[in-house]
């Protein structure tokens, strides 16, 4: 019980302190959506120290489906929420998807350390990628996406492999490539979804 507590309170402190962000202009809307991301991927090591029942740690990332669609059809976390008048955007909502699935496979078949790098790159990689590209991208790859954002993908989620996996450093670059093709060729909201997923399966047949 106190795992659930401990995990429900810290999703809420970072939601709290982006919200205040967001209101209090120090941060704009897109930076404080991305702290929020940068910000929740950190919970999967505390599943990994904090919980012994897999069903359990899977509820927490579960229950952010249900409440992140809420939110979203609602608008119940501004923070949380891009404001995009006739696109529907459920990236928050594949988040917690994608979390959910590594949370349970990770812990249940003992692959910890391959989830932490799935998701660590998701909100990472990911989310610090679209706020780089999105001041300094002025040359475009794919559609919006900016050569310099799947850059740092790229380099973020290489450097988060290499910490993880210090013996497999040309298999994590494979993978960090891959990753950011993958991210770039995705639609937008999708990539909480395609990303972790493909570094999860992709690293447990690797590495």
């Amino acid at each position: 019980m106190m795992a659930l507590i401990v995990s429900y309170a810290f999703v809420g402190i970072i939601l709290g302190v982006a919200t205040w962000c967001e209101k209090g202009r120090v941060l704009n809307d897109e930076q404080a959506r991305k702290l929020i991301h940068v910000g929740v991927a950190h919970w999967f090591m505390l599943a990994v120290w904090l919980f012994e029942s897999v069903m359990l740690a899977t509820l927490v990332p579960a229950s952010f489906i249900v409440i992140n669609y809420m939110s979203y059809k609602m608008h119940l976390l501004s923070a949380m929420e891009r404001d995009e008048k006739g696109t529907e955007n459920l990236g928050t909502v594949y988040y917690a998807i994608s979390l959910t699935i590594i949370t349970y496979l990770s812990l249940r078949y003992h692959v910890q350390t391959i989830g932490m790098f799935a998701i660590l790159s998701m909100g990472y990689g990911d989310g610090l990628g679209a706020i780089v590209g999105e001041r300094y991208g002025k040359r475009k790859l794919y559609k919006n996406k900016s050569r310099i954002g799947t850059m740092t993908m790229f380099v973020l989620t290489f450097l988060i492999g290499a910490i993880l996996f210090q013996e497999g450093l040309l298999i994590v670059t494979f993978i960090a490539l891959s990753a950011a093709g993958v991210e770039l060729f995705t639609p937008r909201g999708f990539d909480n979804l395609s990303v972790p997923l493909f570094i999860f399966f992709t690293a447990v047949l690797l590495l």
